[in-house]
């Protein structure tokens, strides 16, 4: 009498939708590529039939996921704005930070986020393009509502913490994002190298100052 072979289980898995594991690695890899791409051949000459291959997938798998070059280097942009964890910044463990301590510590994180090598390299791929390609603007004018939206909330919850009114946080808020931005850009646009120290100086300086008419806000 013969045996019939014990059928084993297989140890791929099943065809279907992906883990969301395999979601959150695949659209990192591209993303990684992507950013290569871009700072390699500039934005309006990187490909996404390029990025797709060396991503190692397909066109139509690319474009499932980002119907164009626009939503693509969108997404790398927020992508390292989530890596930086801004909220963490005005926060220690649980509780918010003061006012004063929140500010300088969030333009400490961001500015040292920003003054990476990468970060560096992406932004002057977007100041340097924008004029040939208006959705690069557009990305960088989101991404700094994105944080005027973040200090407005922070200087609102201050304001109530303390018991001190605040009558416009969204024009204190867009003072302190675009005084933190004209210092980037200034640093960036002359290519001058920043110690730690002297960013936390003029951290410590700028932010001060703004505190000052706290009571005119």
């Amino acid at each position: 009498m013969t045996r019939k072979p014990i059928k084993t289980k297989s140890a791929t898995r099943p065809r279907g939708r992906p883990r969301p594991e395999d979601v959150g690695a695949i659209e990192s890899k591209y993303l990684e590529v992507a950013l290569k791409e871009f700072l390699q051949y500039g934005y309006g000459d990187a490909a996404m039939a390029r990025i797709a291959q060396a991503a190692g997938g397909s066109k139509t798998t690319l474009y499932s996921r980002y119907p164009s070059k626009e939503d693509l280097f969108r997404a790398i942009i927020f992508d390292q704005i989530a890596r930086a964890s801004p909220e963490a910044a005005l926060r220690s463990g649980a509780a918010p930070l003061g006012l004063q301590q929140g500010l300088k510590s969030f333009a400490n994180h961001m500015l040292e986020h920003s003054l990476q090598a990468d970060q560096i390299a992406v932004n002057k791929l977007m100041y340097s393009e924008s004029y040939r390609f208006p959705e690069l603007g557009v990305a960088s004018a989101e991404k700094t509502n994105r944080g005027i939206l973040r200090i407005s909330a922070f200087i609102r919850e201050s304001a109530s913490r303390d018991r001190v009114p605040c009558a416009n946080p969204d024009a204190v808020a867009k003072a302190f994002i675009f005084m933190i931005r004209g210092w980037y850009i200034h640093h960036l646009l002359t290519d001058t190298t920043v110690t730690d120290k002297e960013r936390k100086q003029w951290v410590d300086q700028a932010v001060n100052t703004l505190v000052l008419s706290r009571e005119d806000w």
